[in-house]
This record gives structure tokens, C-alpha cells and sequence, in this order.
């Protein structure tokens, strides 16, 4: 979806049954919200690989393209005919990419996985949740997604290399791999005392207040990251005489005596409702926010102002909405063009023109001109 929303042209090849993501509900008028909100701007085509005709489709296809991007098991491509290996020497430009749980080589490399196994091994859920209560799985599907960045990253990488006359490559893409990638702070923290992360709650090791807290009618998170927005907390909470407490001195202190901490200002905080601390909190500009359900933070006027939602058309003529692009160049948003496609509704267009003998490649082309 990242390629596609900055424009490349991208065929989603199916089996017959389909992508297991258009059964997922919620279902407008039987068409999956969550697929049309990941499948904008694609094209589908249906080809059964393991069937001689479709797999040579799939082969021509893969020789037009600059792209391919992968997620099954290492050495199911392979057996296919359709690896890396199959396609480097007559197209040694081909950006291959293949996106599996623990990567393409190595002792766990046959081994499948999903979000929540991928945060589960790679120590994720060690670090969400209470620090009195269990491993919780992020809410967001971040090894998914993280997976997903790094590999649209990669690859835009790599055209740029193609373009200046360099060879393709294949990219390696593990979710394993890529979930540890993000977890910067929990790694060098073990690294350099050789202690494990520990479960926080909504609280940062090394700031503080850092965290969510109880107002008198729900709860509000503050990110005092420095030693001025400290003094500036105390100040608004009529609390001054804490900026020289020696437990709160430094960021570290303030860090190491957080429990402390919270209990004081939280103290403080359940006298007034959210309304009030977020409105004094904005005066004095200590970054601030409410505890956002999904439908205030779409709703929120910095949505509607940057344009992010956008309609989208459902196969059928039916309307919906999705979060577009949060990206812009040059003050121009990413606009959708097309809406997400029906199982197979590209499959003639492509079948047509990859299932000859001789390929006729003039006929469709999946591959940008320089």
C-alpha cells in the first residue's frame, strides 16, 4: 500500500480462495473494510501457482516488473520456480523482496508467524502492559507494520540504486528481525547493563512524568522530556517547592523516583477533571494529550485540517472511508486512485497478455519508464 500510494503500479497476485484479509469484518454489502483500507490503488489478478499455465503467467509477469515483493516461507518460491535464484541471471535489475517471519536463512528460518507471535518472540510483550500484570500484545499490529516500513523502505532504496545503474537484489525482510530493529531503547538498555526491560505501563524508563495520569474523570498523558518542562509541571500544579526535591533533580531522579512521583502529582491531578489540566497544560506548552478513543482522534481538527480521510469507493458503487497518506510532498497529498479491487478483477486484463508463447510485452507493462 506505501508503493502504491506514491505511485507505483501494483498487481496483488491471489490464490483462488483469495487473500484471507477479505473475510475479515467488518463487511459492507460483503466486501471487507479492513482489505479496502490496505488494497487501495492495486489491481488483482488470481493465478494458482501451482498450476503449469498460471505459474508461466506468473513468471512473464515477474520479468516485466521492477518489483517483486513476497511473504511466504523461505524456499516456497523456490520450489515454484519463481525464487530469486530463478530470475537473477535474465534479470539481474529485479528487485526481489521477501518478507517472512524469521528470515531467509538460519535455525528458525522455516518457521512461520504472525504479529502476535513475531512481538511475542522478540520481546515486545515482555514490555507492555503493567508492571504488575501480564505480557500484553501491542494493540497495533507493529511487527506487521514495522515489517511493512522497513521492507517499502528498502525497496525504494533499491530502484534508486537500479536507477543509477547498479544491480537489484534480493531483500531480506525478517518480522523477527525487523520488531528488534524498532526496539532501540529496550536493546541498548540491555546491552549496556545487561538488565531486562521492564513492563512500565504507560510510563518511560529514563523521563519523568512521563506518562498517563488520573484526572477526576478519566485519564490524560504528560511528556515532561526535559528539565524546563519539569519546572513548568510543578508550576502548574502548584507544586514549586518540588523543582529542588533531590529525588526529582535531574531527569534521571526524576526517572528512577517515578512511583514516588506519580503518587504526588497524581494526587494533585484527580482534583480537576481532564478539561482543566489539558487547558492549563496548553497554556504552559508541556506537550499534553487526552486519552484518545479512535473516534476522537479521527475526528480530531488536525485530521480534518491535513486531509487525511478520504472516501473510498467499494466495488458495487457503496462509499466508505479510510485514512489516506499521511505524507506530503511539497504541500500535495497522495490521492487514492482506485478503489481496492475485486478477487481476481485484473486477472483477463493480465491473462491476455502473459499467457502466449511467445510473451507480448508491449501489451501490458508493469514496469515504470525511466
Amino acid at each position: 500500500m506505501l508503493l502504491s500510494d506514491m505511485g507505483a503500479s501494483v498487481i496483488k497476485v491471489e490464490p483462488p480462495n483469495g487473500d484471507g484479509l477479505r473475510q475479515w469484518p467488518p463487511l459492507t454489502e460483503g466486501f471487507s473494510e479492513n482489505f479496502a483500507s490496505l488494497n487501495r490503488n492495486k489491481k488483482s489478478i488470481v493465478l494458482d501457482l501451482k498450476n503449469d499455465e498460471d505459474n508461466d503467467i506468473a513468471r512473464r509477469l515477474v520479468l516485466d516488473a521492477d518489483v517483486l515483493i513476497e511473504n511466504n516461507r523461505p524456499g516456497v518460491m523456490e520450489r515454484l520456480g519463481l525464487g530469486y535464484p530463478q530470475f537473477a541471471a535474465e534479470r539481474p535489475d529485479l528487485i526481489y523482496c521477501s518478507i517472512s517471519a524469521y528470515g531467509q536463512t538460519g535455525p528458525r528460518a522455516d518457521e512461520g508467524g504472525f504479529d502476535l507471535t513475531i512481538q511475542a518472540a522478540a520481546g515486545v510483550m515482555s514490555v507492555t502492559g503493567e508492571s504488575d500484570g501480564a505480557p500484553v500484545k501491542c494493540g497495533v499490529p507493529i511487527s506487521d507494520f514495522a515489517s511493512g516500513l522497513y521492507a517499502a523502505f528498502a525497496v525504494t532504496s533499491a530502484l534508486v540504486r537500479v536507477r543509477a545503474g547498479g544491480n537489484g537484489a534480493h531483500i531480506d525482510v525478517p518480522m523477527f528481525g525487523c520488531t528488534l530493529g524498532i526496539a532501540a531503547l529496550q536493546t541498548s538498555e540491555f546491552f549496556g547493563t545487561g538488565l531486562l526491560p521492564r513492563r512500565l505501563g504507560s510510563a518511560h524508563p529514563r523521563n519523568a512524568p512521563y506518562q498517563a495520569y488520573r484526572a477526576a474523570d478519566g485519564f490524560f498523558a504528560i511528556a515532561a522530556g526535559n528539565d524546563g518542562l519539569w519546572r513548568e509541571v510543578c508550576r502548574v500544579v502548584g507544586r514549586d517547592y518540588l523543582v529542588t526535591d533531590g529525588r526529582f533533580l535531574t531527569t534521571a531522579d526524576r526517572a528512577s523516583n517515578q512511583h514516588s512521583l506519580k503518587e504526588l502529582l497524581e494526587a494533585v491531578f484527580e482534583t480537576q477533571p481532564v478539561d482543566y489540566w489539558i487547558g492549563a497544560f496548553a497554556k504552559a506548552r508541556v506537550p499534553h494529550a487526552r486519552i484518545n478513543s479512535y473516534d476522537a482522534a479521527l475526528g480530531d481538527p488536525q485530521t480534518r485540517h491535513m486531509g487525511w480521510i478520504k472516501e473510498l469507493q467499494l466495488p458495487g458503487g457503496r462509499t466508505t472511508q479510510t485514512f489516506a497518506s499521511p505524507l506530503k510532498f511539497g504541500g500535495e497529498s497522495f490521492e487514492i486512485r482506485s478503489r481496492p479491487p475485486l478477487l481476481g478483477e485484473h486477472t483477463k486484463e493480465f491473462r491476455d497478455a502473459y499467457s502466449r508463447r511467445q510473451p507480448d510485452l508491449n501489451r501490458v507493462s508493469t514496469r515504470s519508464e525511466d
